[in-house]
């Protein structure tokens, strides 16, 4: 695997080992680096976080980031994409380059307002009613191929 990453992955807060052990993998298998914003709602040597990852964790280029600005800090001057059920635009009229930032909030808040409010570039994976959100894992998988495709 290349040591440029082909896309950078931000989770906000994230809350649900299997999910961020599954968006892992998912960053291995296309050559993305995986970032997760403080505070974590679990332990990196959870048991289940590695069962999730299963063989390819010592595989994933990844980094725990103790806030937002610090993450700007390290990630600035590139193209942001915020996923939000809210926003407008779909995620497939993105026009997504080689290490663009995706990001995305904790299983049970999103992303907060706060990280929206001062952004056009939010994005949204469509579903119908009565379904309010897809498991995290799953919207970024589809947001991850979507941007690889698409490069």
């Amino acid at each position: 695997m290349s040591n440029t990453p082909k896309l950078h992955v931000v989770l906000y807060q994230p809350e649900i080992p299997h999910n961020t052990g599954n968006i892992g993998r998912t960053c291995v298998a296309v050559g993305a680096k995986l970032w997760q914003v403080q505070p974590l709602g679990l332990r990196m040597d959870n048991h289940h976080l590695r069962r999730a990852g299963l063989d390819y964790w010592e595989f994933l280029t990844w980094e725990i980031i103790s806030d937002w600005q610090t993450l700007l800090g390290h990630l600035g001057g590139r193209q942001f994409w915020f996923f939000s059920k809210s926003a407008g635009r779909e995620y497939t009229t993105a026009s997504f380059r080689n290490g663009d930032v995706l990001v995305f909030g904790s299983e049970t808040s999103g992303l907060p307002r706060s990280l929206l409010e001062n952004t056009t570039q939010t994005l949204r994976i469509p579903m119908l009613e009565p379904v309010r959100s897809l498991n995290l894992a799953n919207s970024v998988a589809i947001a991850v191929y979507e941007a690889v495709r698409n490069q």
